[in-house]
């Protein structure tokens, strides 16, 4: 069995809305602590840094780390085959050695390097919630309304957090920029390294009158209803993308996503293994003996299964396309597997106990028999009781 993989969120050290900042600078430290080239002869600093590598080069990727919030390891299933190669050119050589001299470090000019500014428009944080399920609406999917608080740009002042009639001042520490510069001495003599203005908090500017409605905060909190369509053949734990229903975006920026976690209620009846369900089915002594039709209750209604004869108990048979669809393709499902479970009977009539004396009896002239030409002779063998001939059968 494979190894089961670690969140790559929990990989990195990060939450699951972390920004695409939050995933580098995650990674740098970790690339740094664990590099092969730093920890020669470690094979446990060489695994750590090839799992850092595979969770940074999913997460990094928008539409890879879309699809993974959506449906986990799963969705890399068939393509990932396993392995952790990371691929480096979506990565500046100075992200890494910026982590050891600031994020201001250019390592092959020595002095600064154009960095994004703080006051740039960037995407809004990421909202989670969860919603629950029944079994049914897993397999073939629904839709769910929930509710949740969603900020809104504030109407009293458009958002832009100063009283109406005002308007934010652009700081003059930074000069509007949200960065301040400093410099620092280094084993490569001055470099120049850029931080947030501690001022304005990156934001270059500054609301010296703040709007009363939303107390310089640009929004407003409101309880909206969400509608949330639930994708046939999601599983427990995995989570479904809204695209722009998280936090507001930051000057000017797109707001961020919402991430619903599904949670599926267990089945009374059904058990699941990936696209797989499993289930048990009893049949009568004489159904298993004779064969038969039986009904088997399926997640599409019940079935008519012929019983062979002499049908032992634990026996499993397969319903070929009646399990979960795909993710990936709704028609693609996986099958029913069905375990017969022969009852034996705790109470008899005496006309039940009669009939089935009689069946033991040319039960017992049959092995006899073959018992002794088997053996080649001519005692008769030694009647056994029937209760353990069906402990021979059923066993």
């Amino acid at each position: 069995m494979a190894e089961q993989k670690r969140d790559y969120y929990e990989v990195l050290g990060v939450s699951r809305d972390a920004s695409d900042d939050d995933l580098k600078k995650a990674y740098r430290q970790l690339a740094k602590k664990y590099h092969p080239d730093m920890n020669p002869g470690d094979k446990d600093a060489e695994a750590k840094f090839k799992e850092a590598s595979e969770a940074y080069g999913v997460l990094s990727d928008p539409e890879k780390r879309r699809q993974y919030d959506q449906f986990g390891h799963a969705a890399f299933d068939q393509t990932a085959g396993g392995g952790g190669g990371f691929d480096f050119s979506g990565m500046d050589v100075n992200d890494i050695f910026s982590s050891f001299f600031g994020d201001g470090f250019d390592f092959f000019g020595g002095g600064s390097r154009r960095t994004r500014s703080a006051n740039a428009p960037a995407k809004g944080a990421n909202l989670r919630t969860s919603v629950r399920i029944s079994f049914q609406e897993a397999v073939f999917g629904c839709k769910k309304e929930i509710q949740l608080n969603l900020k809104d740009p504030c109407p009293t002042c458009g958002g832009t957090g100063a009283k109406p009639g005002t308007s934010p001042e652009t700081c003059s520490k930074c000069g509007g920029s949200g960065q301040v510069v400093f410099t620092q001495q280094s084993l490569f003599g001055m470099v120049r390294n850029v931080q947030a203005c501690p001022d304005c908090r990156g934001t270059g500017r500054i609301i010296k009158d703040k709007c009363p409605n939303c107390r310089g905060d640009g929004y407003v909190t409101n309880r909206k209803t969400i509608e949330v369509t639930i994708p046939a053949g999601i599983d427990d734990g995995q989570s479904v993308r809204i695209r722009e229903k998280g936090e507001p975006g930051i000057n000017g920026g797109e707001r961020g996503d919402l991430l619903v976690e599904v949670i599926v209620a267990p089945s009374t009846e059904f058990a699941r293994d990936g696209y797989d369900i499993y289930s048990q089915v009893p049949i009568s002594f004489t159904q298993a003996a004779l064969g038969g039709d039986i009904r088997i209750a399926t997640v599409d209604g019940d079935v008519i299964y012929k019983v062979k004869p002499g049908t032992q108990t634990n026996t499993r048979v397969r319903l070929r396309g009646k399990g979960v669809p795909t993710l990936r393709n709704k028609d693609l499902r996986g099958d029913h597997y069905v375990t017969l479970l022969v009852q034996t009977p705790e109470s008899l009539t005496a006309e039940q106990r009669r009939i089935l004396e009689e069946f033991d009896a040319t039960l017992d002239t049959r092995w006899s028999a073959k018992a002794d030409k088997a053996a080649g002779s001519e005692k008769k063998s030694k009647k056994k009781k029937f209760t353990e001939k069906l402990n021979e059968i059923f066993d």
